[in-house]
């Protein structure tokens, strides 16, 4: 492929990710005018797509926003420390990197072998909401993507029995932050596309990145085994997540099961549990009736 062609492609792709960025940004509200907005900085390809994108996007949208880039030095042995701050200053973007040893802390209450992404993230979550007001910052943005959004609904569905996911935007339990997913109509594949030619300088993760036997995997691996046999799978579930109908499901809080009693309809019910249009069919259908020889 020629230079031409390989730039084309490039900002297709590009086009094609500001767009799933600006539709979630629109859809839920996400980003207001006089927003500060915090950045959060793995070092991944994910959270470097972010900054990218949200960074185009302050340039062109009709809201006026600030961008905070924001790293947790988890003090993991052999983080190159000084990667991130070059990068933020080669881009002109202003930054804040957080110094905290939750390394020590996880290594020392996890056994060998098990899962450290749960302490992990709690940590690094409750570091990044405390300085995200320290900050003054309204929003904190993180790059989390749509499979990832597909991984934790199957998660929670077969490990929880919860129907959840992670949500385009967030409430903190104490109230005071607002976490907000751009990338939530965004693909993995579509972000390691366009991620691979720009070199970013990708910081793999010693914790949970290292390990091979966590439930995520197995469940991601289940989404690329199913969409070999059904090829708009994913699209498919990421509609699914924002057309719920609490009425077709189990929970008696959503729903009031117990108003369906004796005195209900049940034309209407019919209705509601097999679709009007359904009915309409069924109803409308031409009868034949053989009489009896």
């Amino acid at each position: 492929m020629s230079k031409n062609a390989e730039h084309d492609k490039l900002g297709k792709l590009k086009q094609k990710l500001l767009r799933g960025v600006g539709s979630a940004i629109a859809d839920f509200g996400m980003i207001e005018d006089g927003d500060r907005v915090m950045v959060c900085m793995s070092g991944g390809k994910d959270s470097y797509t972010l900054l990218s994108l949200l960074s185009d996007l302050q340039h062109r949208a009709p809201v006026k926003f600030d961008l905070l880039a924001v790293n947790l030095d988890q003090k993991q042995p052999g983080f190159p420390a000084q990667v991130l701050p070059a990068y933020f200053e080669s881009l002109r973007v202003p930054y804040r990197i957080i110094e905290r040893d939750t390394y020590s802390v996880v290594t020392s209450v996890i056994p060998e072998g098990k899962t450290m992404c749960s302490l992990c993230s709690r940590l690094r979550r409750g570091i990044l909401y405390n300085v995200a007001v320290e900050e003054g910052c309204s929003k904190i943005a993180l790059g989390h993507h749509a499979d990832d959004i597909l991984e934790t609904f199957l998660l929670n569905l077969f490990f929880s029995g919860s129907l959840k996911a992670m949500p385009p935007m967030l409430r903190s339990d104490d109230g005071r932050n607002m976490v907000i997913r751009p990338l939530a109509y965004c693909w993995e594949s579509d972000i390691a596309a366009f991620a691979a030619p720009q070199n970013y300088p990708i910081i793999p993760c010693d914790l949970c990145g290292s390990q091979e036997n966590l439930k995520r995997k197995r469940a991601k691996r289940l989404i690329d085994e199913l969409q070999l046999e059904i090829p708009n799978l994913r699209q498919s579930m990421l509609r699914g997540l924002g057309n719920i109908h609490p009425s077709q499901l189990m929970d008696a809080r959503l729903f009031d099961f117990g108003a369906l009693g004796a005195a209900a309809n049940l034309a209407d019910e019919l209705d509601a549990a097999i679709g009007h249009a359904e009915m309409m069919a069924f109803t409308s259908a031409p009868v034949t009736l053989n009489s009896a020889s």
